[in-house]
C-alpha cells in the first residue's frame, strides 16, 4: 500500500488535512500545525492560532486576497498567502 500525502504543498502525511487557504466558507476545522516557513508564527500564537485550536471560516474576500476566520470568540482576517501556512483537519474527520 503506497503512502498518500495531502493535496496541498505542505508535504503532510495526513490525507485528510488541508490548508486554511483551501477551505470553503462555514467550514469548521482544527489546526494541525503551522508550517515552519510561516513568517507570522508569533503573530498567529498571539491571537490563538496554535495547533489544537478550532476555527470557522466566515468569509472570503470578493477578489480572493483575504480570508475571515473566527478563532475562539474573535474574528480576524488573514492574507491568503499566510493562510496557506496553516494546516487544518476538517471537523468530523479522523
Amino acid at each position: 500500500m503506497s503512502e498518500k500525502k495531502c493535496s496541498c504543498c505542505c508535504g503532510s502525511q495526513e490525507v485528510d488535512s488541508c490548508t486554511l487557504a483551501e477551505l470553503p466558507v462555514d467550514t469548521k476545522a482544527t489546526i494541525v500545525k503551522i508550517l515552519p516557513k510561516a513568517r507570522g508564527r508569533k503573530k498567529f500564537a498571539d491571537v490563538g492560532i496554535v495547533p489544537g485550536s478550532e476555527l470557522v471560516i466566515e468569509a472570503h474576500a470578493p477578489f480572493g486576497g483575504l480570508i475571515r476566520v473566527k478563532v475562539m470568540e474573535t474574528s480576524m482576517a488573514l492574507h491568503k498567502n499566510e493562510a496557506a501556512d496553516i494546516v487544518l483537519r476538517k471537523e468530523g474527520e479522523a
